[in-house]
This record gives structure tokens, C-alpha cells and sequence, in this order.
């Protein structure tokens, strides 16, 4: 097995740890000034980490293009909290590969979603993390992306790389029903699983009480993400449900990885971050004004909760 984490010195993940927008230019290549910009803000706010993830675009770019993405996030994030780094791929050799370049970018760990072309018996997906897991000395994130791509992980699955691996493999499920499925993965680790909510914050005062150690959301609502968690973990549960009820409401307009994508980059862009909304298409959902509107308004309602 893999050194255990805790000694490779990289930071232990929990908290608030948000997955960034990847921002581009007028020509769709990557703008990595406000990338940096982007990144330095959420530290700035309050996240403990940064993510490259599904709404960071990743199915969307190239290889090369998901390698430096990689390495500037990583520096960016040096120093400042942790940097988890999506490795997911239609094979273990590229999600592999993935991998080894993500740890030696200073990836405090790694995430992966399953092959989502196929549909692979318990075997083949224990096999493609295994290989991951093999491959770095960091921890390993395993992402059950269901609710946007692909099919969800079983819990036996999941409970067998608990066993074999410890606390070096960590879950982040979004699989419904949320809630019973992670109680259920936490009752088949014994409680050892150790869980990030993944619904854009939408189940995570359900999720917290639970028993997860961290969320990662996206950017774009991370004031009341960040007031929302701290407030959990004070056991302030007046202000936890001032600040959720907006923000689940929000969340709840965002139903599939593209209007994840056109909301947050809206948001982005109103918060002065981004200097536009572009999103590499072709895209399933578009942004239109009604929504727009009612983005806005909720999005002023969670502001207002978390200065109170």
C-alpha cells in the first residue's frame, strides 16, 4: 500500500474545498489571468481548497489543456490551501497518466470520475481505482458523478476500497438519494469513509448532519458556502438554515452540468471575476432572461443572510 498522507506532508482535505470555473478568452483559450485571479479570490473568501473538476470543463479540453490547467492550479494554490485534481478517464492507462502528472504538479490529491462510456460490473471499476490508487502516493477522491454522466457507483464498490485502502481514499457521491445513500456508505465502512458533499451545497446541512468531513461546491457561491459550513461545525443552526434556504433555492435552477456552467460563470462574472460567460459548446442548457432574473434575486438573498 501507498504511505499514509498524513506523512507525505500535504494539507488533510475537509472543509471547503470549491471547484473552480475555468475561464477563457474571446478566441475559447484558457485565460489564465483570470484563472489566477479566480483562484486567488477564493482563498481569499474563505475556501480551504481548490478543485479542477466536472464544472471546471474538464471533459471539455484537451489533454494537454487539462495537464496545465493542472500545474497552474496547483501553484496557484501553493501555500494557500489544498488542490485536488480530476484524473477521470475513459481508461485507466490516461487516468493513470492523469495522475502521476497531477502528484508531480503538487496535488495535495486527485479525483476521479468512472469511465462513463460503458457501463463496467464491480470488478473493471475496482481494477480502473486500484490503478489510480497504485499510481500516486497522494489521496484519491472517487467521484460518483451520476447525478451529470454515467451511473452510480455501488455502495459495495466503494466500501471495498475503504477496506483496501483506507483513509487514503476518500468519496465524494452524488448518486440519489443523496442522504440514504451516504448513510448507507458510511454504515458499510463503519463510519470510516470519509465523504464530501457534492451537490453544489444543496444537501449539505442534510449531508453534515450525517457525518461528512468537507463539500466542494462551485465557486461562485462561496461566501455563502463558506459562512454556511462555518456556521454547521459552530452548531449555529439558526443561521445555518438563514443562510441555506437561498442558497438550496438557487442551487435547485441548477439541473444539469450546463446550467451548473451558466449559472456560475453568470455569477462569476457579476462578482467582477470573470470578464465573460463563455463555455466551450456545444451546450445542453442556455441561460435565459427568467432565469437570469431569479439567479440574481436568490443570489442577493443569500448575500444578504450571510451579513446578518
Amino acid at each position: 500500500m501507498s504511505p499514509d498522507p498524513a506523512t507525505a506532508g500535504h494539507p488533510p482535505l475537509a472543509g471547503v474545498q470549491c471547484v473552480f470555473q475555468t475561464p477563457y478568452a474571446a478566441d475559447e483559450s484558457i485565460d489564465y489571468q483570470a484563472l489566477e485571479r479566480e483562484i486567488e479570490w477564493l482563498f481569499a473568501r474563505g475556501a480551504d481548497g481548490i478543485v479542477m473538476a466536472m464544472v471546471s470543463e474538464v471533459l471539455r479540453l484537451s489533454g494537454s489543456e487539462r495537464e496545465e490547467l493542472a500545474k497552474v492550479a496547483c501553484r496557484c494554490a501553493r501555500g494557500r490551501g489544498s488542490a485536488v485534481i480530476s484524473v477521470g478517464a475513459e481508461s485507466s492507462h490516461t487516468a493513470e497518466s492523469f495522475a502521476r502528472q497531477a502528484e508531480r504538479s503538487g496535488a495535495d490529491a486527485v479525483m476521479a470520475v468512472p469511465p462513463i462510456a460503458v457501463a463496467l460490473g464491480e470488478e473493471q471499476l475496482l481494477a480502473y481505482y486500484r490503478r489510480i490508487l497504485h499510481a500516486v502516493a497522494i489521496p484519491v477522491v472517487v467521484q460518483d458523478a451520476s447525478g451529470y454522466v454515467g451511473r452510480p457507483l455501488p455502495i459495495a464498490t466503494l466500501a471495498r476500497l475503504q477496506d483496501e485502502f483506507g483513509e487514503r481514499v476518500l468519496f465524494k457521491p452524488e448518486a440519489t438519494p443523496i442522504g440514504p445513500r451516504l448513510s448507507e456508505l458510511l454504515a458499510a465502512t463503519g463510519g470510516k469513509a470519509r465523504v464530501f458533499e457534492g451537490t453544489g451545497g444543496i444537501a449539505l446541512v442534510d449531508s453534515f448532519k450525517r457525518g461528512i468531513v468537507g463539500t466542494m461546491p462551485g465557486a461562485d457561491l462561496v461566501d455563502g458556502i463558506v459562512a454556511l459550513w462555518r456556521a454547521l461545525v459552530a452548531g449555529d443552526e439558526a443561521r445555518a438554515y438563514k443562510i441555506w434556504l437561498p442558497l438550496a433555492a438557487l442551487v435547485s435552477l441548477q439541473h444539469s452540468l450546463d446550467a451548473f456552467l451558466a449559472i456560475e460563470k453568470h455569477l462569476l462574472v457579476k462578482q467582477g471575476i470573470f470578464k465573460n460567460t463563455i463555455i466551450r459548446g456545444p451546450v445542453g442548457y442556455v441561460l435565459d432572461e427568467a432565469t437570469r432574473s431569479e439567479v440574481d434575486r436568490l443570489f442577493e438573498m443569500v448575500q444578504e443572510a450571510v451579513k446578518t
